[in-house]
């Protein structure tokens, strides 16, 4: 198993995340919301088991899977999609695949230092230690 990503991250950046969300359909109203959040995220490793955790003020969100095992994924209040999600290592980055009614989404998440880092389509956060 490559890295051990337990533990609790607050985002200290985020580049072009208005224009992600716009590419989500996201509407203007949530947009506005989102960009003034500083999200902090939980994430609990047990070998290829994972449990992530993102909060803010306004909405939480969890995914739970098990590395190489496709599931399905309902991203209510994100952006409301059905997907067939799969999370695999590349290396030591964890890297999802989300096929669905909305095309080319997924993210990939790897620690440099002492941040993790979160891609999103052409969005790139950092996250610090809490």
């Amino acid at each position: 198993m490559p890295v051990d990503y337990s533990g609790t991250w607050d985002i200290v950046s985020n580049v072009n995340f208005e224009a992600y969300m716009v590419a989500l359909g996201i509407d203007f109203a949530t947009r506005k919301i989102a960009s003034m959040l500083k999200p902090q995220k939980v994430i609990k490793q047990d070998g290829d088991h994972f449990t992530i955790q993102t909060f803010t003020t306004f909405r939480n969100y969890e995914c739970i899977f098990k590395i190489g095992e496709e599931y399905q994924e309902v991203t209510k209040g994100l952006d409301n999609r059905t997907c067939q999600t799969v999370v695999n290592w590349e290396n030591d980055k964890l890297v999802c695949v989300q096929k669905g009614e909305k095309k080319n989404r997924g993210w990939k998440h790897w620690i440099q230092g002492d941040e993790l880092h979160l891609v999103r389509l052409e969005i790139l956060f950092w996250l610090q230690p809490s």
